[in-house]
C-alpha cells in the first residue's frame, strides 16, 4: 500500500477513535434521569369487582401488564392515585373511592415508584384512609406524598427530597378541594392556598435541589383546554421555583406547553406545563375519558453542574381497554397505543370495534395537543 493511502488511513481510524472516545467521555460526564408521569389512577365498582378473583382475593397486574416495560424502563414512574385504600371492605366506586390495598401492589409491580396523593378523593375514606393509604404505599416501597398523618409527618418528609442518579428533585402536590369532606385531624391534605405553597417552594429551594416539579389537582372536569385559573397558578409555581408544572383531575388530557413568567428580579423563566395527563385507568364513559398520556422526559445535566437541561420529551398515549371473555369476566388494561396500532395481535381477544374506538381516542389526541409523540 502506498504511504500516502496508509497515512490517510490511519488519520481517518485515528479520528473515528477521537470521535468513539469523545463520544464516550461526554457520556460519562452526563448524568440523566429518566421520569414518566401518568394521569388519573381511579377505582370505580366496576374495576374493583374485575379484579376480584374466585377465592375472593383481588389482582390488579393483569390490568398493567402492556404498560409495565415502559414504566420500568423509567428512573422514577409517577402516578396520581386518585382514590383511597381503606385496608378493608366494604370497597367502593364513585362517589367515594375506596379500592383493596392489592391495587397498591399490582401498580408497584407495574413499575410505579411515586404516588401523589392530594386530590379531592382523599378524603373518601376519612382519616383512617388517609392514614392506611399512605402507610399501605410505604409497606409497598413507594414513595408517596401529598397526604400526611399528621404535622410531624409532614414536618419529616415535605418536600419530598428524591436523590436518583446524581441529582436531587424535590417534589410537591397540591389539590383544589376534597369534595367538601374535611380533612379530620391529624391528618394532612395539601390544598391550593398559596401561602402555604410559596413557603413550601421557599423550603423546597432552600434544600438546593436541581429541579424542583410540582404536581396540582387542579382545573375543571372534561375540559380539553386548561382554564385562565390554571395559566395563573403555573405562572405562580414558576415565580416561585417550580421547574415543571404536572397536572391531574380533569380526567382528559389538555395542553402541553412551556410557560414564562417574570421573575421577582425581572428576569424572564420558562418551564414545562402538561395541564392535565388525562386518565390512566378507570371506568369512565364521558367523551375522552377512556384514555390519557404517559409524558416521558430526561433530565440532563453534566456531572458536578447544578444546572439542569430538559432532554428528550413527549407524549405517550394510553388507551383504557375493557376486554370480556365469552364467560362475561371483564379484565381492564391499560394499552400503550402506538404499540397496539403496530401489532393488532397485541392484545389477544381484542375486537375491532375495541381497536377502531383506540384509534378514534389516539386520532382525537394527537389532532388536538400537537405534542411530540415519543416512538415505543
Amino acid at each position: 500500500m502506498p504511504f500516502k493511502i496508509r497515512y490517510a488511513a490511519f488519520i481517518v481510524h485515528s479520528l473515528s477513535f477521537i470521535v468513539f472516545f469523545s463520544s464516550l467521555s461526554l457520556s460519562a460526564q452526563t448524568d440523566t434521569l429518566r421520569l414518566i408521569f401518568a394521569g388519573d389512577i381511579m377505582g370505580h365498582a366496576p374495576q374493583i369487582t374485575s379484579a376480584k378473583n374466585a377465592n375472593g382475593q383481588y389482582d390488579y397486574a393483569p390490568c398493567f401488564k402492556y404498560v409495565k416495560p415502559i414504566l420500568e424502563g423509567a428512573d422514577i414512574a409517577i402516578g396520581n392515585l386518585e382514590l383511597t385504600l381503606p385496608g378493608k371492605a366494604p370497597y367502593t366506586g364513585y362517589p367515594m373511592f375506596r379500592s383493596p390495598d392489592a391495587l397498591a401492589t399490582g401498580l408497584k409491580s407495574a413499575g410505579f415508584d411515586l404516588l401523589v396523593t392530594s386530590n379531592n378523593h382523599s378524603n373518601d375514606a376519612h382519616g383512617l384512609g388517609v392514614v392506611n393509604t399512605i402507610e399501605t404505599l410505604r409497606k409497598e416501597g413507594f414513595l408517596q406524598t401529598g397526604t400526611f398523618k399528621n404535622q410531624r409527618d409532614r414536618d419529616a418528609l415535605y418536600p419530598l427530597m428524591i436523590y436518583k442518579n446524581g441529582f436531587k428533585i424535590a417534589l410537591l402536590n397540591y389539590t383544589y378541594d376534597t369534595n367538601g369532606l374535611p380533612t379530620e385531624a391529624p391528618t394532612i391534605v395539601n390544598r391550593i392556598e398559596n401561602k402555604q405553597i410559596a413557603a413550601d417552594l421557599a423550603e423546597a429551594r432552600a434544600r438546593k435541589p436541581h429541579y424542583i416539579i410540582v404536581v396540582m389537582h387542579w382545573g375543571l372536569e372534561y375540559q380539553l383546554t386548561e382554564n385562565a385559573v390554571q395559566r395563573e397558578q403555573a405562572k405562580f409555581l414558576i415565580q416561585n421555583g417550580a421547574d415543571m408544572v404536572i397536572g391531574s383531575h380533569p380526567h382528559v388530557v389538555q395542553p402541553i406547553r412551556m410557560e414564562r413568567a417574570t421573575m421577582p428580579d425581572g428576569s424572564e423563566k420558562e418551564a414545562l406545563v402538561v395541564y392535565s395527563l388525562g386518565n390512566f385507568i378507570s371506568n369512565q364513559q364521558q367523551p375522552n375519558t377512556d384514555g390519557g398520556i404517559l409524558f416521558q422526559v430526561d433530565l440532563l445535566k453534566r456531572k458536578g453542574s447544578p444546572e439542569v437541561h430538559l432532554g428528550e420529551h413527549g407524549m405517550i398515549p394510553v388507551w383504557r381497554y375493557i376486554h370480556k371473555t365469552a364467560a362475561g369476566k371483564t379484565t381492564f388494561f391499560a394499552l400503550p397505543a402506538s404499540r397496539v396500532e403496530r401489532n393488532g395481535d397485541l392484545v389477544p381477544g381484542m375486537a375491532l370495534s375495541a381497536q377502531n374506538a383506540m384509534l378514534k381516542f389516539v386520532e382525537g389526541l394527537r389532532k388536538r395537543v400537537k405534542f411530540k409523540e415519543l416512538k415505543l
